[in-house]
C-alpha cells in the first residue's frame, strides 16, 4: 500500500483535484486497492471546509466528486505517515522542506515531475498554477494538469511497486 499526500496552499483548489483525480483514476487502473490519496495546505486558512464550489462544479464535470474532502493543514505526522508528498509548485515544495521534521521518510517532489499526456504537460519542474483568482479557464487547466500528473504519477508507481494496471489510463 503507497500513501501519497497532495499540497497546495488553503487545500481547496489545486491539492483537493489532484487527490481526487488521482483517486479516480487508481480506481480505473485497478489499482485502487493500492493507493491512499489525501491533501493538505500549507496554511491552516480553510481547516474543515470543502474545496471551492468552482473547483467542486469542474471535476464533477469530468465524473470526479470532490464533495466529500475537507481542508486541512500539512501535520509533522505527514513527514512519516505518507510515502509521497508531492507538491503543486516549487514554493510549496521548498515550505515542506523547510518544515519536514527530523526523521521524515516521505519522498517530497513537484507533483507533475512525472506528468504524461498531452503536449505541453510533460517534463519536468511544471507547476499548476493556482486558479483562485481567475475564472473558469484556470480551473479547467488544473484538472487537465492534475489529470496529467496523476497518470505520470500511476505509470511510475505500478512499474516501481509492480502493481498490475487493469486499464491504461492514458
Amino acid at each position: 500500500m503507497l500513501k501519497v499526500l497532495f499540497v497546495c496552499t488553503g487545500n481547496i483548489c489545486r491539492s483537493p483535484t489532484a487527490e481526487g483525480v488521482f483517486r479516480h483514476l487508481a480506481e480505473r487502473a485497478g489499482l485502487g486497492a493500492h493507493v491512499i490519496a489525501d491533501s493538505a495546505g500549507t496554511h491552516g486558512y480553510h481547516v474543515g471546509e470543502p474545496p471551492d464550489p468552482r473547483t467542486q462544479r469542474a471535476a464533477l464535470a469530468r465524473g470526479v466528486d470532490l464533495s466529500s474532502l475537507r481542508a486541512r493543514k500539512v501535520a509533522a505526522v505527514d513527514f512519516t505517515s505518507f510515502d509521497h508528498i508531492l507538491a503543486m509548485d516549487s514554493g510549496h515544495l521548498d515550505q515542506l522542506r523547510r518544515i519536514a521534521p527530523p526523521g521524515s521518510t516521505a519522498a517530497l517532489r513537484l507533483f507533475l515531475d512525472d506528468a504524461s499526456g498531452p503536449a505541453g504537460y510533460e517534463g519536468t519542474g511544471q507547476e499548476v498554477p493556482d486558479p483562485y483568482y481567475g475564472g473558469p479557464a484556470g480551473f479547467e487547466q488544473v484538472l487537465d494538469l492534475c489529470e496529467a500528473g496523476a497518470r505520470g504519477l500511476l505509470d511510475r508507481l505500478s512499474r516501481e511497486c509492480g502493481f498490475p494496471i487493469r486499464e491504461r489510463i492514458g
